[in-house]
C-alpha cells in the first residue's frame, strides 16, 4: 500500500499505511491514497454514519436543535484524537477513522437503547455497541460489489473491535485480533478522546438545559480551578462567555495531560516500534493519578445531576417502553421488517435481525415507527 502522502515525522510506533496488514477481501483501488485515509473516506460516506445526526447523547432529538448527537460528538472525538495524535507523532488517519466510526452502532436514546437491547438478546449473543460498530463495518454497510461491509483494514477494525472492550476477549471475532494484546497507540487515544469529549459537551449541554447550573459545577474540584482561572484572567467575562472559554480550556488542560503521560509512558518502557508495544502490552495512554481522581469526580458529578435527573429518567423509561415493544412486536410478526432484513433471517437468526433492525433507527424513526404500530390513527 502507497503511503507516499502520510506525514514523514510518524514515530516508530505509529500505525503506516505501507505496513498496514490490509483488508478481508481484494480491490482494484481508483487511487494511491494512504489506506487509512481512504477508510476514514468510506466511513463518513456510509450510511450509519449519516444516522448519527438523529441519535442522540443525553437529550432525545427532539428536546432541542442545539443539544449534542451522536454525530456531532462523533466530530468532536476525532478534532480531540487528531490533536492528540499530532502531538504524539502517530497517524491522524487511522485515528479519525477510528473517531467517526466508534459510535456506529449506538443505538436510538443513547445508552438506555443499549442497556434494553443487550437485556432483550440475552440468550442471542447480547449487545454492545462496539461490537454493534464491528457489525455495520465488516457485515451491515451494503455498497460494494462482491462482498459486504465497508472493507476496512486491519488496524481499523482491530480499533474498532477493542475500543473501550476488553482485549482479551475470547469472543470468535477477537481472535483475528491478536486478543490478549493491547491495540495501537492510536486505538488507545479514541478511549480518552472519547471521555475527554462527552464530560465536556455533557456539561454544555447540561448547563443549557437547565439541569446543572455553574453554581453546582464549582463544587467540582477539576471545574472551579480551570474556572478560576479564566475568570482571573478575564474579570468582567459574562457566564455564557464563562462557559465556553471554560470548556475550552478544560478540554486543553486534558488534552495536554494524555499527551504528557502517554510520552512518559513511552520513554519508561522503551517503546520504539509498534512490535515493543505488542511485546510491552501495557496501555501507555491515560491521564496521570491526579487528573484521574479528579476527572473521575467530575464524572460522578455528571452521573448523579445529569444523568440520573428525573426528567432525563422519564425519558429513559419511555425509551424503555418503545425500544421493548417495537422488539417484541417485530418478533411476532417478522413481516413487518424491511423486506432486506427479511431476508438475513436464515443466516442470522430472527432475533439478531430485528437487533440490528433497532440498533440501525435513529430516535425519530423509532418513535415514527412507534406511533405507526401502536396509534390507532397514524398512517402506516
Amino acid at each position: 500500500m502507497n503511503d507516499s502522502t502520510e506525514r514523514n515525522d510518524l514515530a516508530g510506533y505509529a500505525c503506516t499505511s505501507a505496513a498496514s496488514r490490509g483488508r478481508r477481501h481484494p480491490e482494484e483501488l481508483r487511487d494511491n491514497r494512504p489506506a487509512f485515509e481512504r477508510d476514514r473516506d468510506r466511513i463518513i460516506h456510509c450510511a450509519a454514519f449519516r444516522r448519527l445526526e438523529y441519535k442522540t447523547q443525553v437529550f432525545v432529538n427532539h428536546e432541542g436543535d442545539y443539544y449534542r448527537t451522536r454525530l456531532t460528538h462523533s466530530l468532536e472525538v476525532a478534532q480531540i484524537g487528531r490533536a492528540i495524535a499530532r502531538k504524539l507523532h502517530l497517524n491522524e488517519e487511522l485515528t479519525e477513522a477510528l473517531a467517526l466510526s466508534h459510535d456506529l452502532g449506538h443505538t436510538p436514546f443513547g445508552h438506555t437503547g443499549e442497556e434494553v437491547l443487550n437485556r432483550l438478546m440475552q440468550g442471542y449473543g447480547g449487545f454492545e455497541h462496539n461490537m454493534q460498530s464491528f457489525r455495520v463495518v465488516d457485515e451491515l454497510e451494503e455498497r460494494y460489489p462482491g462482498f459486504n461491509g465497508l472493507n476496512l483494514t486491519w488496524e481499523v477494525r482491530e480499533g474498532i473491535i477493542k475500543h473501550s472492550s476488553h482485549y482479551d476477549s475470547a469472543s470468535e471475532i477477537m481472535v483475528e485480533f491478536l486478543p490478549g494484546t493491547v491495540p495501537s497507540v492510536e486505538g488507545q487515544i479514541i478511549n480518552y478522546a472519547d471521555e475527554i469529549a462527552y464530560n465536556n459537551h455533557d456539561i454544555d449541554d447540561g448547563l443549557k438545559s437547565g439541569y446543572i447550573t455553574l453554581e453546582m459545577l464549582e463544587q467540582v474540584d477539576l471545574w472551579h480551578e480551570v474556572c478560576s482561572g479564566v475568570r482571573r484572567k478575564y474579570p468582567e467575562i459574562d457566564d455564557k462567555r464563562l462557559v465556553y472559554q471554560t470548556i475550552s480550556a478544560l478540554i486543553g488542560v486534558l488534552i495536554n495531560d494524555v499527551c504528557t503521560t502517554a510520552s512518559s509512558n513511552i520513554e519508561r518502557l522503551g517503546i520504539t516500534s509498534l512490535d515493543d508495544l505488542r511485546r510491552v502490552n501495557r496501555s501507555v495512554v491515560h491521564f496521570n493519578d491526579d487528573i484521574t481522581k479528579r476527572n473521575l469526580a467530575l464524572k460522578c458529578f455528571l452521573f448523579q445531576n445529569l444523568y440520573r435527573h428525573h426528567k432525563v429518567d422519564k425519558m429513559r423509561v419511555k425509551a424503555e417502553i418503545f425500544i421493548t415493544r417495537l422488539f417484541e412486536t417485530y418478533l411476532r410478526y417478522p413481516n413487518l421488517l424491511p423486506p432486506k432484513y427479511r431476508l438475513r433471517i436464515e443466516r442470522f437468526g430472527l432475533q439478531r435481525v430485528v437487533c440490528d433492525y433497532i440498533a440501525g433507527m435513529t430516535d425519530r424513526f423509532a418513535l415514527d415507527e412507534y406511533k405507526r404500530l401502536f396509534e390507532p390513527y397514524e398512517r402506516v
